[in-house]
């Protein structure tokens, strides 16, 4: 299975594990899955460790080291026009990036959020 981590999902899986569920973990440790990281999740948490929502000793370095062993999705013209048609009560534009790339590349959004999992556009796995 192709996985898309959302924001939350990758830094509960390195900071906060047991925030995952069962079926998450599995899925993560597995090694016949491919892992995928997008550029605006890697913002977010940027953000998040700035305004100290997040604590690493040096953000550039906690990055670098958990990002570094997933594939990174793209951010293109076609997953920023998908994100904007996409049907779904959600206007939090890294959410709407999200879900577009999980669309256009054909990903499996592993989420918490419950505006993404009752989604009928994209796939999703449930953290729930």
């Amino acid at each position: 299975m192709n996985l898309l981590l959302d924001t939350h999902i990758w830094i509960w899986s390195q900071l906060q594990p047991r925030k995952l569920s069962r079926r998450v973990s599995a899925e993560l440790s597995n090694v016949k899955n491919e892992l995928w990281i997008s550029p605006v999740s890697i913002w977010e948490a940027l953000v998040q460790m700035q305004k100290g929502r997040i604590r690493v000793d040096n953000p550039y370095t906690w990055i670098r080291k958990y990002s570094e062993q997933l594939r990174e999705a793209p951010l293109t013209k076609e997953i920023v026009t998908t994100a904007m048609v996409l049907v779904f009560p959600h206007a939090d534009p890294a959410l709407r990036f999200l879900a577009g790339t999980a669309k256009v590349l054909d990903l499996t959004l592993v989420t918490n959020d419950r505006n993404l999992l009752d989604s009928t556009e994209i796939s999703t796995l449930s953290n729930r």
